[in-house]
């Protein structure tokens, strides 16, 4: 049996990579909170590990049971493996500052990721961006800021880590489109399992058996305690991550493959409103005036970018 949704790319389309995006989003943002949720009782470099073990699991019974081997092995594994380092790179830094930061801070430091998708799509992709797309994205620039309060007693340093992270994930979209179009999702996400992977293992050695600074693991154990006591919770949880994250990874890889990255990014701010529901549901947080007055702007900049790329499209078709 065969799938066209595991099979390699073949055009563009816009409407069904919107709801792949929107549906990945939702079970990523969910996933995200229950991390958040659960790093207490666990580590960073443990959550990756036992995580990645069920990605690799999972992706190989997702290909066996579609007779689609093949497609685990990419066309061209440089580009591949590297957009997967670019995944590991925004995960950790997404998640490092996780028990410090409010869900709603750590997304909005992640959803600086449009402002640098334009950037290096004009470099890249040599993708044009007009005066209402800037003007749109100075909104959202805006919006993030307002959530993010730095004037705020409260700011913190580590929030400029979710911030890195939104550029991480900035430069995974741009290697999707331009390099890694051609490539079959599960390739796409069995590259990121297998580096969350080595990572994770390289993680656990260091903080377990070279890493001594008492300081540090009583301050952040989340990040600098390589393995700590693994219970049957923790274990199940891990594995119910893995299964969030495949199925919204490979939604999200779709997506991108299948429609301009100036088309999905702004509605990629969707992201942002579930990560209030979820904030809201498990950790009792609500964003303050000058937080919701800031998502309204970035839903409005996402919104008038979408418009505006459809007027574009409309007149290129109509020449």
């Amino acid at each position: 049996m065969r799938f066209d949704f595991f099979s390699s790319q073949v055009k563009d389309n816009p409407f069904s990579s919107l709801l792949m995006l929107v549906l990945g989003v939702i079970i990523l943002s969910l996933q995200d909170s229950l991390i958040k949720l659960m790093s207490s009782e666990t580590s960073f470099w443990q959550l990756q590990f036992i995580r990645s073990i069920g990605n690799i699991f999972l992706l190989f019974l997702i290909a066996k049971f579609t007779n689609s081997i093949h497609l685990l092995f990419p066309l061209n594994w440089k580009p591949v493996y590297f957009r997967a380092m670019m995944m590991t790179s925004c995960m950790f830094c997404f998640f490092a500052a996780s028990p410090k930061l409010s869900f709603a801070q750590m997304a909005a430091g992640l959803y600086t990721f449009p402002i640098f998708v334009s950037l290096l799509a004009i470099v890249f992709l040599k993708e044009r961006i007009g005066i209402w797309r800037t003007f749109a994205l100075i909104l959202g620039s805006l919006g993030a800021l307002l959530i993010l309060e730095p004037w705020s007693e409260n700011f913190l340093l580590l929030q400029i880590l979710p911030i890195m992270a939104g550029f991480f994930f900035a430069c995974n979209i741009i290697l999707i489109r331009k390099y890694c179009r051609e490539e079959s999702v599960i390739s796409l996400t069995l590259a990121v399992g297998v580096m969350f992977f080595l990572s994770a293992s390289l993680g656990i050695l260091f903080f377990e058996y070279f890493y001594k600074e008492n300081i540090y693991r009583e301050a952040s154990p989340f990040v600098f305690i390589g393995w700590p006591l693994l219970t049957f919770i923790v274990f199940s949880f891990c594995l119910s991550c893995s299964i969030l994250n495949i199925t919204g990874n490979m939604l999200l890889a779709r997506a991108y493959q299948t429609a301009e990255s100036s088309w999905l990014a702004p509605m990629d701010y969707s992201y942002l409103v579930f990560a209030t529901i979820w904030g809201k549901l498990f950790f009792g947080d609500w964003p303050s005036y000058s937080n919701i007055f800031g998502m309204f702007l970035i839903a409005f900049s996402g919104i008038l970018i979408a418009f505006r790329e459809q007027i574009k499209t409309k007149n290129q078709l109509e020449k």
